[in-house]
């Protein structure tokens, strides 16, 4: 078709007076804008959105008091703890190392006795601390470290007492003391020894040297008193002096080979025990 017709054609069809008309209804439309409340669809909206979720478990009034019961009674437990601690502390007696106690053996002490053996102690009236008060009659456990008894060269028998327990009201506390006096006499290095009687015996040994000194010089004395026996005087005394010399001499060796003196305490003697470590009493 030629390109010219078809342009006048369509000149025509739009130059022609035929309109065409759509009717539109907006009654519709107006009737939504007055009933249009947006508040109100939000609001709906949070309230469908909250009845979907679950509801939440009431918490009773009684399970509130439950949790209030409990903390107090949690408190009055730790409270009470606290306190029953503070008492076991304050009832722990303490004695320190290097303290020493004043004490009476209720069993005979001597060198007689065997290694193993155990003696015992008791206090004679209250030990009365700043801290703390040692009961009359507690009684202390004493075991025999090393004994023997008296040796050559006069040496005294000897007793070592190392005190094991004592019992305060009641129980038996385990400690570690030594002896630092015993019979009421001081001691050293834990060591109850027998006499040492070396110099004593020595000494006895030399008696008859100087007793036979002694009546050989009177006999001297009695001779010269007559004329007739006066020249046989000078050989008594010569006798004894020789005797005193050689005895004399002999003593220090005869003494070493004698044995010195027994340890024998009766019981209720004084003694006194020293700690060696510190020790706890509850």
């Amino acid at each position: 078709m030629n390109k010219n017709v078809v342009i006048a054609s369509l000149i025509f069809i739009f130059s022609t007076n035929y309109t065409c008309a759509f009717d539109l209804d907006m009654t519709v439309d107006d009737e939504i804008r007055k009933n249009y409340n947006s508040s109100k669809l939000i609001n709906n909206t949070h309230t469908q959105s909250e009845e979907c979720l679950p509801s939440l478990p009431e918490i009773s009034k009684y399970d509130k008091q439950n949790d209030t019961v409990n903390q107090v009674i949690e408190k009055e437990v730790t409270v009470k703890n606290s306190v029953q601690n503070s008492n076991i502390v304050n009832k722990t007696v303490k004695i320190t190392k290097g303290t020493s106690f004043n004490v009476a053996n209720s069993t005979k002490i001597s060198d007689w006795l065997a290694k193993g053996n155990t003696v015992k102690f008791y206090t004679k009236s209250p030990i009365v601390k700043r801290k703390y008060t040692i009961p009359a009659n507690t009684v202390f456990t004493g075991e025999i470290l090393e004994v023997h008894r008296p040796q050559i060269t006069c040496n005294g028998g000897l007793v070592v007492i190392r005190v094991r327990s004592m019992t305060y009201k009641g129980q038996i506390i385990p400690i570690n003391a030594y002896i630092t006096r015993a019979d009421d006499k001081m001691i050293f290095l834990n060591n109850i020894k027998g006499e040492r009687t070396y110099l004593k015996t020595m000494w006895k040994k030399g008696n008859w040297g100087r007793t036979l000194f002694g009546r050989m010089l009177n006999l001297t004395v009695d001779l010269g008193g007559d004329g007739a026996t006066l020249l046989l005087s000078p050989f008594p005394f010569a006798y004894g002096t020789i005797c005193l010399g050689l005895n004399t001499l002999a003593s220090p060796i005869t003494a070493f080979f004698s044995k010195g003196g027994h340890v024998s305490i009766p019981s209720g003697s004084s003694f006194r025990i020293k700690f060696l470590d510190t020790a706890y009493i509850e």
